[in-house]
């Protein structure tokens, strides 16, 4: 993809190792650091978080050119890249098949975050500029991932779980489902009992923001203790996408 600069910030994908461990080094300060998470291969005397899957995708990062730092970051994979990482990483969570069966482009978006001095500002309007440059140059036509509330009490998540779960399930030709042996049920209360208010309170904002563009969520939860995290998997179609949310995603406002 070309490089993208605006408005003090630029976007392009990793070239270098040290582009990568740049992007692990920020992923560590908010995942580890910040989050609480952990995993075998993170290297916490050099502060990088990283998993086996860092070598087979593209890594899109936001710089700040006041600095020169790397203040976001995007995993992105591709199905041929899933084929030579032995898989996409939520498929160790969920049953990918609806979507890999599908016929149609897709990516798997992952380890999406911003430095904290970076977030409630324009920095992630153009992080998604550079995602939507790199989804059109290559036709991708279903995004998918898992997103992640923070801790691991789900009946303390019951409303914003059930909300999702009655009100954005993704269709059953796309509905990826949690696997058997991680799958937590997200229909903790009856539909007539959600307080939506209440509901998108406790929502990640990542999660809102997909929402807003017509994402969807697959079936069942998933309780990730290595990351202290509750996960649900988000999907959007790109078809779908209105003009106005499309410009959203951009970062274009006009």
């Amino acid at each position: 993809m070309t490089q993208q600069a605006t408005g003090g910030f630029h976007v392009r994908l990793a070239e270098t190792n040290a582009d990568l461990e740049a992007a692990q080094r920020l992923r560590y300060d908010v995942f580890v650091s910040e989050l609480g998470g952990g995993g075998a291969m993170v290297d916490h005397d050099a502060g990088l978080e990283r998993d086996r899957f860092d070598p087979f995708l593209d890594h899109l990062l936001l710089f700040d050119d006041r600095t020169g730092a790397v203040v976001g970051v995007y995993r992105l994979m591709q199905q041929h890249m899933a084929l030579r990482a032995g898989g996409f990483y939520s498929s160790g969570e969920y049953d990918l098949t609806p979507l890999e069966t599908c016929g149609r482009r897709i990516l798997e978006l992952g380890r999406s975050c911003l430095h904290p001095d970076y977030r409630g500002g324009m920095a992630m309007h153009h992080l998604w500029s550079g995602l939507a440059e790199y989804i059109a140059k290559h036709e991708i036509e279903v995004l998918f991932g898992v997103a992640s509330f923070h801790g691991t009490d789900v009946a303390a998540l019951k409303q914003p779980l059930s909300f999702l779960h009655h009100r954005h399930l993704a269709s059953p030709k796309l509905r990826v489902k949690a696997r058997d042996t991680s799958f937590q049920s997200m229909d903790l209360l009856d539909e007539a009992d959600l307080d939506r208010k209440a509901a998108m309170l406790q929502m990640p904002s990542l999660i809102k923001a997909y929402l807003r563009l017509g994402g969807m969520v697959g079936e069942g939860a998933y309780v990730d203790h290595d990351f202290n995290t509750v996960d649900v998997c988000l999907i959007m179609d790109t078809h779908q996408m209105n003009a106005r949310q499309s410009k959203i995603y951009r970062g274009d406002h006009r």
